[in-house]
């Protein structure tokens, strides 16, 4: 017969309805050697030798981890180079970017200082003016004639004082002041055309009703300032209350400031005579007054005081 797989002397299959066709010659051969493998399998293949082959799978499973593992690390540090690089080059762009704004804010302080200096300038200039021209009662008449404008420029003078005064560092508030700042020249205008309105009749009255602020504010600043610090400021701020003190309606309002009377009393103290001169003249004003006296703390009137 002819077989499908061809004539073997070994082993001849025949395949035939499902099952397989084997000489007994064979399969007694076949049999023999799987016992033989049995005996001798045992006597070969140890206890050592099943572990180091165990441990050697393990070996090779832990390899392949590894080198997944490291695919993975791998892949981790693409992607986090790439972050890196953009975020190198967004560093760059925000430094640069820093760089030019730096740039444009030294251009815009210079430009603001320059700003600064001309408004002071102007401002030093347009105040000296209205302090020569506040010397005249008929233009403070005029000036009366128009309460809403006279009332917003003693307010923005009283903010300006607070602002000058309150920007001084410690150490430049106790020193004299510099004639030539026009800064200075500024404030000194302002008080002084303020001290000029008080010394009008009719000033007085306004600045007694509709000038609470600012007369707040003097109080308020002469506090602030200490010993020996700007001394002509102080003296204009001392006549401007002195002047409002005339007038029964100014006296009543400042003597409801409570530090009033501790202002005047500290300022006897400064090392300038021409602030303690009119820091009495001030609280003689006060204490001359019948209803002032009312207000006024029975052991603050001294014998001393009295004299």
């Amino acid at each position: 017969d002819k077989f499908p797989y061809g004539n073997n002397k070994v082993c001849r299959h025949l395949f035939y309805e499902g099952y397989v066709r084997v000489r007994k010659r064979e399969l007694d051969k076949l049999t023999t050697e799987v016992m033989q493998l049995r005996d001798f399998l045992p006597k070969v293949l140890n206890g050592e030798l099943m572990e180091m082959l165990n441990k050697a799978k393990a070996a090779q499973t832990m390899r392949e981890q590894m080198a997944q593992e490291q695919e993975r690390l791998r892949q981790d540090c693409a992607h986090l180079q790439s972050r890196l690089e953009a975020s190198q080059a967004e560093c760059q762009k925000e430094r640069e970017e820093k760089l030019l704004l730096r740039e444009q804010l030294w251009q815009s302080g210079t430009e603001l200082q320059q700003q600064a200096d001309f408004c002071s300038s102007l401002g030093s200039a347009s105040c000296c003016l209205l302090w020569s021209c506040s010397a005249k009662e008929d233009i403070i008449t005029l000036w009366l004639s128009d309460h809403v404008k006279l009332q917003s420029f003693l307010l923005v003078a009283a903010q300006t004082l607070e602002s000058f005064v309150c920007s001084l560092d410690e150490d430049v508030k106790v020193q004299t002041e510099d004639p030539n700042s026009q800064e200075h020249t500024f404030v000194l205008a302002l008080a002084g055309t303020i001290t000029n309105i008080a010394a009008n009749t009719n000033g007085r009255d306004f600045l007694a009703n509709f000038a609470h602020v600012l007369l707040d504010t003097l109080i308020r600043l002469l506090e602030l300032m200490r010993a020996g610090a700007f001394p002509k400021l102080k003296v204009l701020m001392l006549m401007a209350l002195y002047n409002v003190s005339i007038s029964i309606k100014g006296l009543k309002y400042m003597m409801k400031n409570p530090g009033l009377l501790s202002v005047t009393l500290n300022l006897l103290q400064d090392r300038d005579w021409e602030v303690c001169l009119h820091s009495l003249r001030l609280l003689q004003s006060l204490v001359l007054e019948d209803e002032a006296l009312l207000v006024l703390e029975t052991n603050i009137l001294t014998l001393f005081l009295l004299q």
